[in-house]
């Protein structure tokens, strides 16, 4: 794994300004961040007092509405159109319905009137996806006759048989509106709430069309809540009302999008005329339509939402070519994602619109579908940075609940399947499509993706042992890890405090505090539990620019690097109650063996037994020294070693040659000095015990961190390969490879043994 490159030290004045502005920047909306560097506003004064006000004007709206179409009067049954599309009643209410259950309805009987008839287009919710414009036309001429006859208050049914029966028409009333009514309004509240409130966080063009789109739609949506639940009947003027709307709010919709993208997140050459031709494509189609002499054309309706659609994908493609950002990739795969969806409902019902039975019900569903997923790419908008799972999975699921209706009106089209079959196999093929890709999709559409928990686990142990071993290094191994996890573009440190990990400017740039060079990592953990760092890691574009970065991002990177500290400071804290607990046994060795060993000097028998005393009380005497010492420098500690060495060996009547050379002084911790330090006496030991030796010669060399040691004799020798290893050329072993090092007897030239310690990195393991 390539290491990545060290963050750049210094920042311009840019950089700084930048992060001095984001301390008192408002996290609640990260689209509002983007549009706008100015100091935020609270939520006080005259912007608490209008969104109280747009509150109360929406909930006093959608009242409005219910209350209309509780009021309004209804033939309360359940219908079924057969392949002719003639309406079977199925059920009803009304017990004098109900008993005509089976029959075949063939027109309502209005005093003084032409029988009006009915079929399978009385039972249309709306007009808006009636392809055929005839059709369309004779849709809302029945509707207008239906809602004249109903509101009678009793109609008189006439069935094929030739029987009649007079029904009455009361007003549908609360429980009348459906379950799907009620959601889909709270829904339509929520995103007129969240378009309102980006508008009064930063009053400007950019965050108005945002707020434009998103009042659009959340009107779209109030108005496909009002869509009959059951029955046959709709207010009067309703679906007159109903196909304008609709129409103009896609429309509006769509010419909003080309002007956002042309402003947000940066204005692009010529995007004053970019605007003007959308606004002008939009007033064409006022004019041609709803504003002029012709009719509503629904396939000139569609060719315009999805070319202004396309001209917004292919404007937020222009942005992105000019500046990559993070924030414009994930609005571009938002923009394609919701265009091609439309273009495929679009194309599905045109090509089966000819279709009679339950075809016109399921592209109702498809529409329908398509609208929540084009809500909830607009709801997800200003909160990307916060990852809305929630939202994601509904969007998710609305965009695969449109693929799956427009797959099943396929089938029933092309491949003359059976209604049941169709849709079948429209879910199958769309739920093994949402269990097999479904966390592709999800982080293609917001471009979310980071190491896995193994290996992120992996690095961070291996960062947290680097750390331990080098402190001052900190910032500069936590900087390579957060590297390897979001793999930003850009990658700067600025000299500053920071409480806490954040996202800023729309997920395009993450803040992570990080201990300083010379900080001491362990310390800073163990004095807070919440990081409060001496320095800022700027990332900017995570994933090479592909994605923005998130709250989750957020969090994780300050859990890695308070992680990190934590370990270190465990590691320290472990270290320091092993350090004490040397000091305590050399201290106890010193104060009681010593004394012991001391007191038996002086009534030693004879010279002999009392220099070996004295001897025992030397080596007693380094022994607690250097247990008590947290380290040593091998300068010091070689001169301690020739001190001992040549006593023993003076001591035992033996030459002794010693020589010592070194690039560069190091420290040895208790472990490696006290290695070395037996490894040492074992292999002198040998020599004056075994060897039957007169002297011996000690060559200790370091270079370039690998210590090289040697011991050699002039005793009797023999082949190294027939000796028997006992517990002290077997401990010998043992201590060489616990410092990582290999170990070596040979014949010395001319007579005797000669070892050969190598200990490669050892400055690197202190």
């Amino acid at each position: 794994m390539a290491a990545p490159p060290e963050p750049v030290a210094t920042v311009d004045t840019g950089a700084e300004t930048l992060i001095a502005g984001t301390d008192s920047s408002f996290d609640a909306s990260a689209f509002e961040q983007s549009l706008d560097r100015r100091p935020p506003q609270r939520w006080i004064g005259w912007r608490l007092h209008l969104l109280v006000l747009a509150t109360l004007l929406g909930c006093v709206t959608a009242f409005g509405v219910m209350h209309q179409l509780a009021g309004s009067a209804q033939l309360d049954a359940v219908w079924q159109p057969n392949a002719r599309g003639q309406l079977i009643l199925l059920s009803s209410p009304h017990e004098d319905l109900s008993a005509q259950a089976g029959k075949t309805l063939d027109s309502l009987l209005l005093p003084g009137q032409d029988a009006l008839r009915l079929d399978a287009l009385a039972l249309q919710r709306t007009a808006r996806w009636i392809v055929d414009d005839s059709r369309r036309q004779r849709y809302l001429q029945l509707q207008d006759q239906l809602a004249a006859a109903l509101a009678q208050g009793q109609v008189l049914l006439r069935f094929v048989d030739g029987s009649t029966l007079s029904v009455p028409t009361p007003p549908r009333g609360y429980r009348g509106l459906g379950i799907v009514f009620w959601p889909l309004t709270a829904f339509a509240l929520l995103l007129y709430l969240v378009g309102t409130a980006v508008l009064l966080l930063r009053p400007n063009a950019r965050n108005a069309l945002y707020t434009l789109m998103a009042w659009c739609q959340a009107l779209n949506l109030l108005l496909i809540a009002a869509e009959p639940a059951g029955g046959i009947g709709q207010p009067a003027g309703f679906a007159r009302l109903d196909l304008l709307l609709r129409m103009s709010l896609d429309v509006a919709t769509a010419t909003a999008a080309v002007c956002v993208f042309a402003l947000h997140p940066r204005r692009l050459p010529h995007a004053g005329a970019v605007m003007l031709a959308a606004c002008g494509v939009a007033l064409a189609w006022v004019i041609a339509g709803p504003g002029g002499a012709l009719p509503l054309s629904w396939a000139g309706t569609q060719a315009v939402v999805l070319g202004l659609g396309a001209a917004a994908t292919a404007v937020i493609t222009w942005s992105h070519r000019l500046q990559p950002d993070p924030f414009v990739a994930v609005m571009r795969r938002f923009s394609f994602i919701a265009v091609a969806t439309l273009g495929l409902v679009t194309l599905t019902v045109a090509a089966t619109h000819r279709l009679g039975g339950a075809a016109p019900a399921v592209a109702a569903i498809g529409a329908v579908s398509w609208s929540l997923f084009f809500v909830s790419l607009l709801l997800l908008v200003p909160f990307l940075s916060r990852s809305r799972r929630l939202l994601r999975e509904f969007a998710l699921l609305a965009g695969i609940g449109t693929v799956a209706t427009s797959l099943d009106l396929i089938f029933v089209a092309l491949f003359s399947l059976g209604p049941l079959a169709a849709i079948m196999l429209a879910l199958g093929l769309s739920l093994a499509v949402y269990a097999l890709a479904r966390q592709w999709i999800l982080n293609q559409m917001v471009g979310a993706s980071v190491l896995t928990t193994e290996r992120t686990f992996e690095q961070l142990y291996r960062v947290a042992r680097e750390v331990q071993d080098d402190p001052g290094r900190a910032a500069q191994l936590l900087s390579g890890l957060l590297h390897e996890l979001f793999e930003p573009m850009e990658m700067l440190t600025v000299p500053r405090r920071l409480a806490q990990a954040r996202v800023v400017g729309a997920g395009a740039a993450l803040y992570v505090p990080l201990p300083s060079s010379g900080a001491d990592a362990g310390a800073a953990a163990a004095s807070s539990a919440r990081l409060d760092l001496d320095q800022v890691l700027v990332m900017r574009h995570a994933s090479h620019g592909k994605r923005i970065f998130t709250h989750d991002d957020a969090r994780l990177a300050e859990r890695v690097v308070d992680q990190v500290c934590r370990a270190v400071a465990y590691d320290r804290a472990v270290e320091q109650g092993r350090t004490e607990e040397r000091q305590r046994i050399a201290q106890d060795l010193h104060d009681d063996i010593g004394a012991r060993l001391l007191t038996l000097m002086y009534k030693a028998s004879d010279r002999e037994m009392e220099e070996y005393i004295r001897h025992t009380l030397l080596d007693l005497k380094t022994l607690t020294r250097g247990l008590a010492a947290s380290n040593h420098t091998l300068a010091h500690a070689a001169g301690e070693w020739k001190a001992d060495l040549a006593h023993r060996l003076a001591a035992a009547k033996l030459r002794f040659d010693w020589r010592f050379q070194a690039d560069r002084d190091l420290a040895l911790s208790v472990v490696q000095w006290s290695g070395l330090t037996r490894i040492l006496r074992e292999l002198v030991s040998n020599a004056i015990y075994h060897a039957q030796a007169s002297r011996v010669e000690v060559d200790l060399l370091l270079e370039q961190g690998e210590l090289l040691l040697q011991v050699a004799d002039d005793g009797r020798g023999g082949d190294p390969k027939a000796w028997r290893h006992g517990l002290g050329l077997g401990g010998v072993r043992k201590r060489v490879r616990a410092l990582g090092g290999s170990v070596q007897w040979q014949d010395n030239v001319g007579r005797g043994i000669r070892c050969e310690v190598r200990i490669p990195g050892l400055g690197e393991r202190a």
